[in-house]
């Protein structure tokens, strides 16, 4: 970027150099013609209306040369940005459907990773040999310390990245073999850093399901418990978000991606340390809605908060890539394991009082 403003710095200075010498250059050379044409209408060697013909002569002549210089740098310019725009289409994709890529049957939706492997990088390995099966309208909730590869799973489940071992089957089809758009169709998110656009929060919230009616959407506000405070604003549905919603707290942009997710009626649903910004009573009031919505629904739990996970089905406790122990709270606090540690360390945190 400081290169190319530096280029620009220069295009604009030689453009304006280029332009003020032509027109010195023109200034002059009509000038000393019409001076010239004048003095032969005084000598009655020219006539008036030759003096004005010798004027619109050189106009003509004179006022495309004026602009020769300015077309020959934008069309200059223009060929530069076509070169990009073309190098940048010709780009191949890292992910892409196959060939004979077929539309996703949801049907019971159930989720299946089967001997996962995975690295970004080819020095980097985040996960090893993950084997886990999420049943049709069931919940498995996934927990363990940062870059266990938590999050890892759902951006592979959303076929962000291709798995370099094993396979993810949703309904019993491999999602390599199905297109990208009726695989995303079909799963709702609520991430941890949500993205909003610099528009209304009508239009953030309509994101979920653009066509959706307004009761609809504003039905989904009421269920994400955020109808309130977007009622309590002068300018209500209509109140401009700012640049990555920069007017809304925390816990408000996660309250507008769960009304996303439930304004889009997903058959799998994946909570990515859903209610991390919020406070402990909207996160109770939350956690409700949430079970609510995830009733009936295949969901995936990914969180760091083991509070917010124990009436999960299945559990899965992550550690350095590997699934370190599964079970359900009950089962795992019982085994006094991995689990059993962070859930004693999680409640000690808890009571301890902050000194002022």
């Amino acid at each position: 970027m400081e290169h190319w403003e530096k280029a620009a710095v220069r295009n604009q200075t030689s453009l304006a150099l280029l332009n003020s010498v032509q027109s010195v250059i023109i200034a002059i050379g009509i000038t000393a013609l019409m001076l010239l044409a004048a003095d032969q209408v005084v000598k009655g060697k020219m006539t008036v209306g030759d003096l004005v013909l010798v004027n619109v002569f050189m106009i003509q002549l004179y006022m495309p040369l004026h602009f020769l210089g300015f077309v020959y740098r934008e069309i200059r310019h223009a060929l530069a940005d076509m070169e990009k725009m073309f190098s940048l289409l010709h780009e191949d994709r890292e992910i892409a459907d196959a060939p004979n890529a077929t539309t996703l049957q949801v049907g019971n939706a159930a989720v299946q990773f089967e001997h996962v492997s995975f690295a970004y990088a080819p020095d980097r390995k985040i996960l090893f040999d993950v084997s886990f099966a999420i049943p049709a309208g069931h919940t498995v909730a996934v927990v363990g310390a940062s870059g266990a590869g938590k999050s890892t799973l759902s951006r592979l489940l959303f076929r962000f990245y291709d798995v370099q071992q094993g396979r993810i089957s949703i309904n019993g089809q491999d999602i390599r073999g199905v297109t990208q758009t009726s695989l995303r169709a079909v799963i709702g998110i609520v991430p941890q850093d949500t993205v909003l656009f610099n528009d209304t929060i009508y239009y953030n919230i309509a994101y979920g399901r653009p066509g959706a009616a307004r009761e609809e959407i504003i039905a989904a506000a009421h269920s994400a418990h955020i109808h309130d405070f977007i009622e309590s604003l002068p300018q209500g549905y209509d109140s401009m978000v700012g640049e990555r919603g920069l007017k809304l707290s925390g816990g408000e942009k996660q309250r507008v991606a769960i009304a996303r997710a439930i304004l889009k009626n997903p058959a799998i649903l994946i909570f990515d340390e859903a209610t991390s910004a919020l406070d402990s009573k909207s996160e109770k009031a939350i956690q409700a809605e949430l079970r609510a919505i995830a009733q009936n629904r295949t969901t995936l739990v990914i969180a760091h908060r083991l509070s917010t996970v124990v009436d999960a089905d299945q559990i899965l406790v992550m550690d350095q890539g590997k699934i370190a122990e599964r079970g359900t709270h009950r089962e795992l606090l019982a085994r006094n394991q991995l689990y059993a540690q962070m859930w004693d360390l999680q409640k000690q945190e808890e009571h301890v009082q902050p000194a002022y």
